[in-house]
């Protein structure tokens, strides 16, 4: 049975049963119609994942890897903030006539940032520090730059990495301003897992536990039919991940570097809304 599953059950009964609705409130996001996107909330889920022990990707339902794999590449390697350079359309909504997302995500990792050893962006900052000062207690990045909010076209969900080494082993907390349970929650999750195990294979680390914390995990009005479903189906078996072991070169990977080898998961009907 899969850990991921049994995670993503807890946090949305936990949100279901005791959560504040924000009904009483206006919101900005919309569905489709122009309706308000209202949701039901918790404030401060943490959740953590083992990665020695298993792959944490839901099989409640299909969470397509290869795709979220994309989008990490574009922001962690391509660093770029244009939806041209990404596969597939899933910023459109929020990308301007020239397909920019303006000052967030891969652009804000990539700003170049002076240090004692060099001049160095954030993601070879960490890359410098897990080869060079792995015990170092200061190995981060952060996108969530307050000087450049104005020129976001959103603010970003996932904003921080904490990466520690113990021993030979490579840990990280994921921090989350916001979280969509059902559209983004496993998404992210895997995200950040396969970075972990590109991070710790080129450092010549082991890969250890994924810590997530949400700030404010939440379940959309119009995803709670769609949850109610998955949450009376019975987890599978978790799929075995591979990586490529001959890549050392962090900016060599690519969606091909990753194997997920007998995923099983629940076919899903509905068609699951976006508020924007």
């Amino acid at each position: 049975m899969s850990r991921a599953d049994q995670i993503f059950i807890q946090n949305c009964q936990e949100i279901l049963e005791h959560g504040v609705w924000d009904t009483e409130y206006p919101v900005r996001p919309r569905w489709e119609d122009g309706t308000p996107a209202h949701t039901v909330k918790r404030f401060g889920i943490i959740n953590r994942y083992s990665l020695q022990q298993e792959f944490p990707i839901l099989t409640l339902r299909r969470t397509y890897w290869k795709s979220a794999v994309d989008e990490l590449l574009w922001i962690w390697q391509k660093k770029s903030n244009n939806v041209s350079e990404l596969r597939g359309n899933i910023w459109d909504a929020w990308a301007d006539e020239s397909g920019s997302i303006g000052k967030a995500y891969g652009y804000q990792l990539g700003i170049p940032y002076e240090y004692p050893e060099g001049v160095f962006d954030q993601v070879d900052r960490v890359l410098y520090e897990l080869k060079n000062n792995p015990n170092s207690r200061r190995i981060m990045t952060n996108m969530y730059n307050f000087d450049d909010l104005n020129e976001m076209a959103l603010y970003p969900c996932a904003y921080s990495m904490t990466f520690n080494v113990s021993g030979h082993t490579l840990n990280a907390i994921l921090n989350q301003r916001s979280q969509d349970m059902l559209t983004a929650n496993n998404w992210n999750v895997v995200q950040y897992a396969v970075l972990m195990h590109m991070m710790a294979q080129v450092s010549g680390l082991q890969v250890g536990e994924l810590v997530h914390v949400i700030a404010d995990a939440h379940i959309y009005d119009r995803h709670i039919p769609i949850v109610e479903k998955l949450l009376k189906r019975e987890p599978l078996p978790a799929p075995r991940f591979s990586i490529d072991p001959n890549v050392t070169d962090f900016y060599q990977f690519t969606r091909d570097s990753f194997q997920v080898e007998g995923y099983q998961y629940h076919p899903l009907e509905d068609q699951i809304p976006v508020a924007v």
